[in-house]
């Protein structure tokens, strides 16, 4: 990538004449791209709970689903079906607004942030040159994020409006997760604004025409892929469906439909954090490294589509890997995660990519880019040491600090607020715990008295 290629100056020029193309198409074909789009969407939904059936049923040695169409196939949408002809019982008691309108805020916004992501260059459609993107914009890369934003609110309003508990606290579970991990998904953004020099998804594309942003940005983009799983509530990060806790979270009070919207925006979710890591990082609908060599032709017309796509799916995959190979964490292991590492680790390298890219483009020599990259990589290193150094003592005091309570506990069997019996307590004393063998002993010799002078008593 040539010194010009990374000038703002440049990269704005270049934005502005991408944005160029957008805007000038006729009435009918927006219509069918959006469409297109929405049908694409529908489809993905529906192959990805079919995949993510069969996928985990082969990980644990099952066949999955294998009835209903060749292969199982037409599993998801005969689900489909059968949610949409159940009852539809709302609860007494509910705000009947919210708890209708809740479902459909956590939906809409998920097909929202679709419409600014480049599926290819332009193309032939129907006679009319057009790109294959429905719109872009200035802004576009922080669409994204304000979509993400306004779904929460469908999760924590589905929540406040079933009046049930177990429903608010999974909302609130939600909206916590998918802020939190939001903010880091922030922070991998801006290290790639400041690369690309624009924030339109078209613009970010062309950036990575010779080389990918997951190579030049590798933390960021493995940060991305560890908070689009948390920003969907997936595996190992589904904390607001913990069914041993708040039975299904957010959907406890729903059914039928709005069940189905619900699962709809989980679903859409992924779709849309996967193609956004597509975007940003992949190289969009450009083709892998090699490809283009071998194919003249790779880059034009109708085979990017396929690029995109194989990319896209590669990353659905993810989702799928992760939920049956990790356990599910404890949500302070969830939090702490999300604002002690990943947020910090982020504004670390943030800043450390800025700062290159302020020295290139002032036309700083290699030597002295080097020496900088070299002391900050130090710098990075020691506060690393420390951190760990500080999390190993955390963690040796509370092995200590457990060890103490255990000990505690052992002798006297009320440490800790414990329900035991008062009469146990009372009769034989602290050492219950303490000797187990005598413990039994002493029962047992109890019971014999009683006996002995039941039997006397009735005998008399």
């Amino acid at each position: 990538m040539t010194p010009a290629a990374l000038d703002p100056r440049v990269a704005h020029l270049a934005s502005e004449s991408t944005l160029e193309m957008f805007g000038n198409d006729p009435w009918w074909i927006t219509t069918i791209k959006a469409l297109g789009i929405f049908v694409f969407l529908m489809l993905c939904v529906l192959m990805m709970i079919m995949a993510d059936r069969k996928v985990m049923g082969r990980m644990q040695q099952r066949h999955g689903p294998n009835r209903m169409g060749p292969f199982g196939l037409l599993q998801s949408l005969f689900d489909g079906i059968k949610l949409s002809l159940k009852e539809d019982v709302i609860p007494r008691g509910v705000d009947r607004f919210v708890y209708i309108a809740a479902p459909m805020i956590a939906a809409i916004p998920a097909f929202l942030a679709f419409s600014v992501i480049p599926l290819g260059p332009e193309v032939n459609m129907f006679g009319v040159m057009t790109p294959l993107q429905l719109t872009d914009l200035p802004i576009a890369a922080l669409l994204v994020l304000a979509t993400a934003a306004l779904g929460v609110y469908g999760f924590v309003l589905g929540g406040w409006a079933s009046q049930s508990p177990y429903a608010l606290l999974g909302g609130l579970r939600a909206s916590a997760q998918v802020i939190s991990y939001e903010i880091a998904m922030g922070l991998s953004f801006v290290a790639v604004f400041i690369m690309a020099g624009t924030l339109t998804t078209s613009g970010i594309v062309a950036a990575q025409e010779n080389v990918w942003f997951a190579v030049l940005l590798l933390p960021s983009f493995l940060i991305y892929i560890v908070t689009m799983i948390g920003e969907t509530n997936r595996l190992p990060f589904d904390l607001a469906e913990g069914e041993g806790e708040i039975v299904g979270g957010f959907m406890t009070e729903y059914g039928s439909m709005k069940f189905t919207m619900f699962f709809l925006a989980e679903y859409v979710n992924m779709c849309t954090v996967a193609a956004v890591s597509v975007t940003l990082f992949l190289g969009g609908w450009y083709a892998p490294p090699g490809v283009s060599t071998l194919f003249a032709g790779a880059n034009e017309g109708w085979w990017p589509f396929l690029w995109w796509f194989l990319k896209f799916a590669a990353v659905m995959f993810l989702f799928i890997w992760a939920r049956g190979s990790l356990p599910r964490v404890r949500y302070d292991q969830l939090m702490k995660l999300g604002w002690k590492v990943l947020i910090p680790i982020q504004l670390v390298w943030i800043t450390g990519v800025a700062v290159v890219r302020m020295l290139v483009l002032d036309g700083a020599s290699p030597l002295v880019i080097a020496a900088v990259v070299a002391a900050f990589t130090v710098v990075t290193l020691a506060a690393f040491y420390s951190w760990l150094r500080h999390v190993r003592r955390e963690h040796a005091e509370e092995s200590l600090r457990r060890a103490e309570n255990a000990r505690r506990a052992h002798s006297d069997p009320s440490f800790g607020g414990f329900p035991v019996p008062p009469s146990t307590a009372s009769h034989y004393g602290s050492s219950v715990l303490a000797e187990p063998s005598r413990t039994a002993d002493a029962v047992t010799a109890g019971a014999v008295d009683r006996n002995e002078k039941g039997e006397e008593v009735s005998g008399a």
